[in-house]
């Protein structure tokens, strides 16, 4: 099922995991089995920023004992490169009958009885199984079926271990190249760049040419010397500075809104409200 609309919503998973207004180019619902649903997204930006790309677990209780759990990934495309693929697996609240309910309670890092929402990274084993969920041919309907499960439980089971080990033993490795000061300069570079440019956010690419460092390790360098992503660097510089302006006599939020670059008013209180728990009037003065 192919879709072209532009998307208004209001609070939902999908919402809260891209952050802001997009487009779904194209969206595909697919039924693996009673309890499992996968869906494809083509997503289009409505602003020149792509979230960094990651995974986000949310589980919902819908009655006594019962619970769903979906996943949402966000990869980024290489053309056009303001655009995304997200992958969403729901996992029904029949998936989980089939496990004894004391098994579920016991060394988690949330309760399952209340409504939660963890975000992890997204590894290169999880990338390779969403890459083979997404190409799955087999010979019959029941072996396709039976494939799909196979590999949508297993990338139930890799996000559950990201959270419970929030900490890839894959990126020390990943990141011996911060051990050249040449390497840990362009990280400074690209950090610079940002503080100078917050008004303007950048892409990851973008970034990458200003800085001449390859994107992923722009992304892991920064993410190690920094603490944060490139994504959440540049948003804090923005509400912080929303903050000083909506202080001051004679700016509106939209005012802010538009000084900051971002899309329009409501993308700005949504994210500003995130970020301080206060709406943008709040500190008008």
């Amino acid at each position: 099922m192919v879709k072209d609309i532009v998307v208004n919503r209001t609070d939902t998973p999908l919402d809260r995991f891209l952050g802001q207004d997009t487009q779904v180019l194209q969206q595909e619902v697919l039924i693996v089995n009673q309890v499992i649903r996968v869906e494809y997204m083509q997503i289009g930006f409505t602003e020149k920023h792509i979230p960094e790309e990651h995974g986000r677990l949310y589980l919902f209780p819908v009655d006594d004992g019962q619970f769903s759990v979906q996943l949402l990934y966000l990869q980024h495309n290489d053309t056009p490169s303001d655009t995304a693929s997200v992958c969403r697996l729901q996992f029904l609240p029949g998936f989980f009958d089939q496990y004894p309910a004391e098994t579920l309670v016991t060394q988690t890092p949330f309760r399952f009885d209340h409504t939660t929402e963890q975000q992890f990274s997204i590894c290169s084993q999880t990338a390779t199984l969403l890459e083979d969920l997404k190409g799955t041919h087999s010979l019959t309907d029941f072996l396709q079926s039976l494939h799909l499960s196979e590999l949508a439980m297993h990338l139930l089971r890799r996000a559950l271990e990201k959270i419970l080990i929030p900490f890839d033993p894959c990126q020390v490795p990943a990141c011996r190249f911060l051990a050249y000061d040449s390497e840990r300069e362009k990280i400074a570079e690209a950090r610079r760049t940002l503080e100078q440019s917050f008004d303007q956010p950048l892409t990851i690419r973008e970034l990458s040419r200003k800085v001449a460092m390859n994107e992923c390790y722009l992304k892991k360098g920064f993410k190690a010397l920094t603490g944060k992503t490139i994504h959440e660097y540049q948003q804090e510089l923005r509400i912080s500075k929303a903050r000083i302006l909506l202080g001051q006599p004679g700016y509106s939020v939209s005012d802010v809104a538009a000084l900051l670059g971002f899309s329009s008013i409501s993308h700005f209180s949504t994210a500003f409200k995130k970020a301080t728990g206060l709406k943008p009037c709040e500190l008008l003065k």
